[in-house]
């Protein structure tokens, strides 16, 4: 299994080291970004590493990506929260632990939202959830479930928040749910939101994750 605490460390590297190269060009606001591949050579990371970096990059509102025209420079001035929470992440002991809690407030926010909203719990998002769950041959991580939950609340700060936090907090949310146990908790906590369970959905979730977190620790 990928050690995602070094996941969470490479990310970190190559989101300053990409800060760093566009202070060093003078890239302005709007201006274009070199390209995918000249980043990997320039940072000497893997073409994917440097992807995903992007994407992340992107989602948060940094970077525009214009389909057959490149990858732009968005306004930082308007997005302080990255530069707060990177200056908090690396200074604070106990950051990690912050991170993780502040995280799941937006997780469970999320969860309640919709359990109590008669028609985001009839969203058929969530029975073809409970369907690839079932399927020996779909693939379904354990982030598709957090972020279409958010998704569904349409709060998008929410959303922006939840993705920078995931990749600080060192949880593999990348990770296929397959094994039996966290397979039933998983499918419990959307039988649960389904049916409009508030207390019993947030208690399946407070499950799945105190596993996710063993999990976490076990590999730190």
């Amino acid at each position: 299994m990928q050690n995602s605490q070094s996941s969470s460390k490479r990310f970190l590297d190559i989101i300053g080291e990409l800060q760093l190269l566009i202070k060093e060009k003078g890239i302005q606001y709007g201006d274009k970004l070199p390209s995918e591949r000249h980043l990997a050579e320039h940072l000497q990371v893997g073409r994917s590493a440097v992807r995903e970096a992007l994407r992340s990059m992107e989602l948060l509102g940094l970077i525009e990506t214009r389909r057959g025209e490149g990858t732009y420079l968005s306004d930082f001035k308007k997005h302080q929260l990255v530069e707060v929470l990177s200056s908090f992440i690396m200074q604070q002991s106990r950051s990690v632990q912050d991170v993780t809690e502040t995280r799941m407030i937006h997780e469970r926010a999320a969860i309640i939202t919709v359990t109590e909203d008669e028609e985001l719990r009839a969203l058929p998002v969530w029975h073809g959830m409970q369907t690839k769950l079932r399927e020996a041959d779909s693939v379904f991580l354990r982030e598709d479930l957090i972020r279409e939950t958010i998704v569904a609340t349409e709060n998008r700060l929410s959303l922006k928040i939840w993705f920078l936090l995931k990749q600080y907090s060192g949880v593999a949310f990348d990770v296929a749910i397959m094994e039996y146990d966290e397979v039933e908790t998983v499918s419990a906590l959307l039988d649960e939101m389904m049916a409009g369970n508030t207390e019993q959905a947030i208690n399946s979730y407070t499950q799945w994750m105190n596993r996710v977190e063993v999990e976490r620790g076990e590999i730190e």
